[in-house]
């Protein structure tokens, strides 16, 4: 395990997998969470996965976060271009200094983690494998289809949620079918939160990755 190392800017956890050819879980905190948060569910999703696990570089009310937003639900795409661009530069050296693979990463991301993921599976397509996506919104509209053939992706995402709308969701399933991506889209009765229900159906997916 490696605790809080900085790597390409990136404060972050690495914790190798039970073998040289595990998957490598990708995991990306929620707003106000740490590189901390998320590994207990990594390790809930596939316990002989490695981990790699940065905290966002953005301080919102000292927040921690992964890009910056104008306001609830408005991004600053400026800002989450160049933020997306900082996170894939950061796996690519972490897969050199780790010895795994980028192309065979599955993001697992919580809102702001979630909404950062799809920014870099539409914006840097090749560098994940698959991705869960809880909680997920449209980060933004690409001006053509991106090259996603291959790639895996859930959203879960919850019908009673304030702050996604179900259309969000919707849409961008939509976008990511469109660039060539393998996408279920799995609506639940919850709000803005994480629920064991929900991890148990994304374990469930993630087996058949």
């Amino acid at each position: 395990m490696s605790p809080g190392m900085p790597l390409a800017d990136f404060v972050h956890v690495y914790e190798a997998g039970a073998t040289p050819d595990a998957r490598t879980l990708l995991l990306l905190h929620g707003t106000g969470g740490n590189e901390d948060d998320l590994l207990p569910l990594g390790r809930q999703l596939d316990p002989s996965a490695a981990l790699l696990s940065p905290r966002g570089q953005v301080l919102e009310h000292g927040m921690p976060r992964f890009f910056r937003r104008l306001t609830e639900g408005v991004f600053d795409l400026e800002d989450l271009a160049l933020r997306t661009d900082a996170l894939a530069h950061f796996v690519e050296v972490a897969a050199g200094l780790y010895g795994f693979e980028p192309g065979t990463v599955c993001a697992v991301g919580f809102s702001n983690g979630a909404n950062v993921a799809a920014s870099l599976l539409l914006r840097r397509p090749g560098l994940l494998r698959s991705a869960i996506l809880f909680r997920v919104m449209v980060p933004f509209e690409p001006e053509a289809p991106t090259g996603l053939h291959g790639a895996r992706v859930l959203l879960s995402e919850g019908r009673n949620d304030p702050i996604v709308p179900l259309a969000q969701a919707e849409r961008l399933a939509e976008l990511l079918r469109r660039a060539g991506a393998e996408v279920t889209l799995r609506f639940d009765d919850g709000a803005h939160v994480l629920t064991m229900d929900q991890v148990h159906a994304a374990r469930d997916w993630l087996g058949h990755a």
